[in-house]
C-alpha cells in the first residue's frame, strides 16, 4: 500500500529542507506514522528519524447566484512532517 501521495513542495518547506532536514508530504488519511516512516525510507532511500501528522480541514467556500447562495466544503487532507538524518537529503527534481 502506498501511503504517501504527493510531497509539498512550496517555498516554505524549501526552506525547512536546507536549513532543518525537514520534508512535508499529503498521505493516505488512513495512514499511521510507522507505515508513512516505512514508505519514505522504502521510497527515497533515506533514514527517518521523526514523524508528525496534522489532518487539515478542508476551506469552506461560498458564492452568490441567480438561485441564491451556495455553500460547499473542500476535502481534508492529511500531512505528515518527516525529520532525516543530518546525512540524507531527497531531492525531488532528479527526475526532470
Amino acid at each position: 500500500m502506498n501511503v504517501l501521495i504527493k510531497p509539498i513542495i512550496s517555498e516554505k518547506m524549501t526552506i525547512a529542507a536546507d536549513k532543518y532536514n525537514r520534508y512535508s508530504f499529503i498521505v493516505d488519511r488512513k495512514a499511521t506514522k510507522t507505515q508513512i516512516k516505512r514508505d519514505v525510507e522504502d521510497t527515497y532511500g533515506v533514514k527517518v528519524t521523526r514523524v508528525n501528522t496534522l489532518i487539515q480541514r478542508g476551506k469552506t467556500s461560498s458564492r452568490y447566484t441567480k438561485a441564491g447562495m451556495i455553500t460547499g466544503q473542500g476535502n481534508n487532507v492529511k500531512k505528515a512532517m518527516v525529520f532525516l538524518r543530518k546525512e540524507d537529503k531527497i531531492d525531488f527534481y532528479s527526475n526532470i
